[in-house]
């Protein structure tokens, strides 16, 4: 029987283990008991900074939190909520032990955290307890915290405490705050459409607010109808009545739209967010300091300029977007003329036709191949155009049907914004080409290899067209924007640094003898020219027309500004709205460069400057009645020469020389003396 008795021990064994298992779990049951909860963490307030160390905005949980008792709350809301984040909250001991098998099979079937399973009670002791870190011995806190909260308080107790602390997005903490918010109503008024629509934003504010992405927020609150009917709360008939409700939400509330640069404010809070990582509960309430690179004097120069620039009757909008070329720092930026009434930023619109302002890039791309020089001439007239191995035919057109009827090169085409001298040069690069110049240049928008590219017909937004012209003010080194510079957290320690990437996408001889083509249009005669005299620097830019968008866009040494007009629904500009957009970049480039002295765009070596022809386009002998002092890549410059030709032709000056300085001296002088 020695088998027996073996068995007997090991029952034994094992029911004295059990047994103190069980005095081991109620001694610490009733440890937990007698132990008090800790103080919740304390919210301390974060600050947005900008480059001179200017708080331009401020985050702190408990400036917009107002508790109220569960009696208060809609029982829509409730019914919402525990609907969607925890079904068996009152047949639970804290921990659901189903949903977390059931959490558990699913992320083993997709290999990664797919689905969680965190009850009220636990979401509760980690918002009130303790910080966001993934580490094992938070985990053991929370579990113990959570334990201590259910035999500390009862169900409603918890509920009401997790209904009155939890995060709904833009501030807003506790049903009461986000009620007055999105619905200006109490949180006991809410009907059932628009609770679910509340209890579907703290699974991810930044996704599931219908002020950040009204499509997320109508799905999300979808699916919480269809859980609460399959669960027998509603009917599907009210699940669909409540679902096709139209909702009328409150705008922003008034802290977020007072002060300067709300839209990038918001524009910040979203790379904090959602590309650095930072949690949305640190940014709120952690004592972080966000140290951006706005700056502020360029700001308010850029909103008194959209604010002067078109009328306050008008519905017409604006954009204007402006870098520090050297270093990609966004200096300023507007989205819009009121932001209390809408908080879309047309900074990153991308449904907006740039027109001619594109052709800079075409151009550029011209002279990068070697194609085309500044005095490659094209003939100003109606013409017809075939692509696609003959199968397709393009005809456009300039603007008012104007057109010289003779040859011009391609600073007449630029300050003229001649069309078809634009159509003439992408015919003889290739699409292809200009695409994979604007995707160099930080141009993402998506474009197809089309005649009609030339023309700017494809949608690119005042951001992208601010960063690719900072890369001809750069001498062809494309930086990547930069609106963070650091994040510090309460202690001082950097949690993130920023380290913007750089590189030569073209050589600085091409993209400064595109500059000196891109100042003649603010010269006489040039599509800018209305703006000259407000500007007392050097400047190149590049205007742009369509029948709903104008633009300018341009730059000195020190700035890359793009500014954009026309209307959100896509009507129709006058020829005075048109206009709109260059005064608004003149007023705001002067404005903000008060305090720089004007400079000349740096000459690099390989470049040289002749004077030629403009009829023929050939080196200006003696004997030739016009002349113009003209740019070339070094040894691009033309070879023959205009007039009689025993004359002795000019010749060309050195490497980063002038061979006369009448021509920029004259300008220089007019930016001083105008």
């Amino acid at each position: 029987m020695p088998l027996l008795r073996r068995v007997k021990r090991l029952f034994i064994y094992a029911g004295a283990a059990f047994a103190l298992l069980l005095v081991a779990a109620f001694a610490f049951l009733f440890y937990l008991r007698t132990q008090a909860l800790p103080v919740s963490s304390i919210s301390q307030t974060s600050q947005m900074l900008d480059l001179q160390g200017n708080v331009i905005d401020t985050f702190h949980a408990e400036e917009n939190r107002q508790s109220v008792p569960l009696k208060s709350i809609s029982p829509y809301l409730i019914e919402s909520t525990l609907a969607i984040e925890d079904q068996r909250f009152y047949d639970h001991l804290g921990f659901d032990i189903r949903g977390m098998a059931r959490a558990a099979v699913v992320n083993i079937e997709h290999l990664k955290a797919k689905q969680g399973a965190s009850t009220l009670t636990q979401q509760l002791a980690r918002n009130l307890y303790l910080s966001h870190e993934r580490t094992w011995s938070r985990k053991l806190k929370e579990a113990m915290y959570t334990v201590q909260l259910e035999m500390t308080y009862s169900k409603d107790e918890i509920l009401s405490l997790y209904l009155n602390q939890i995060y709904y997005g833009h501030g807003a903490y506790g049903a009461e705050a986000a009620a007055q918010l999105y619905y200006g109503k109490h949180a006991s008024a809410l009907s059932l459409a628009e609770s679910a629509m509340l209890a579907g934003i703290p699974k991810g504010p930044k996704y599931y607010s219908p002020y950040s992405d009204m499509k997320n927020a109508k799905d999300r609150q979808k699916t919480i109808l269809g859980t609460m009917v399959d669960q027998g709360i509603i009917t599907r008939t009210i699940a669909d009545k409540a679902g096709a409700e139209v909702l009328k939400f409150q705008p922003l509330g008034t802290s977020k739209q007072d002060g300067t640069a709300p839209y990038f404010r918001d524009y910040v809070h979203l790379i904090a967010v959602d590309k650095l990582g930072i949690d949305e509960r640190l940014l709120s309430e952690g004592g972080i300091r966000i140290f951006t690179t706005l700056d502020g004097d360029a700001q308010r120069a850029a909103e008194d300029a959209v604010a002067a620039g078109i009328p306050a009757t008008s519905e017409q909008q604006a954009a204007l977007v402006s870098i520090d070329p050297r270093n990609g720092y966004i200096k300023a930026m507007v989205g819009g003329r009121d932001y209390k009434t809408n908080q879309f930023n047309r900074a990153f619109a991308n449904t907006r036709q740039p027109g001619s302002s594109f052709k800079p890039v075409l151009y550029l791309t011209a002279l990068q191949e070697g194609a085309m020089t500044p005095v490659s001439r094209f003939k100003s007239a109606p013409t017809v155009f075939t692509y696609d191995e003959g199968r397709k035919t393009y005809a456009p057109s300039n603007y008012n049907d104007k057109y010289t009827g003779d040859f011009i090169d391609m600073r007449q085409a630029i300050a003229s914004s001649d069309n078809i001298y634009a159509v003439n040069t992408i015919m003889a690069v290739g699409p292809e080409k200009v695409i994979a110049m604007a995707r160099r240049l930080g141009i993402d928008s998506p474009m197809q290899p089309l005649p009609s590219l030339a023309l700017g017909t494809f949608p690119i937004s005042p951001f992208e067209m601010a960063s690719a012209f900072g890369t001809f003010a750069n001498a062809g080194v494309h930086v990547e924007p930069t609106a963070i510079l650091r994040i510090e957290d309460s202690k001082g320690e950097v949690l993130y640094q920023a380290k913007p990437e750089s590189a030569q996408v073209v050589s600085p001889a091409q993209t400064y003898v595109l500059t000196s083509l891109m100042e003649s249009v603010f010269d006489t005669g040039g599509t800018g020219s209305r703006v000259a005299a407000m500007i007392k620097r050097p400047v190149a830019g590049k205007t742009g027309t369509t029948a709903t968008d104008a633009w300018l866009v341009g730059y000195t040494p020190e700035l890359a500004t793009a500014v954009w007009v026309g209307y959100d629904k896509d009507r129709k500009l006058t020829t005075a709205e048109a206009h709109r957009a260059a005064p608004i970049f003149a007023s705001y480039t002067e404005k903000a460069l008060e305090a720089v002295p004007p400079k000349l765009f740096p000459m690099p070596s390989g470049v040289v400057s002749v004077y030629i022809d403009p009829t023929s386009g050939k080196l200006a002998a003696n004997s030739c009645a016009n002349k113009r002092l003209e740019t070339f890549v070094s040894g691009t410059q033309p070879t023959e020469v205009c007039g009689d030709h025993g004359d002795t032709a000019p010749a060309a000056a050195g490497d980063g020389a002038v061979h006369e300085e009448t021509s920029w001296w004259k300008q220089l002088k007019r930016w001083w003396t105008d």
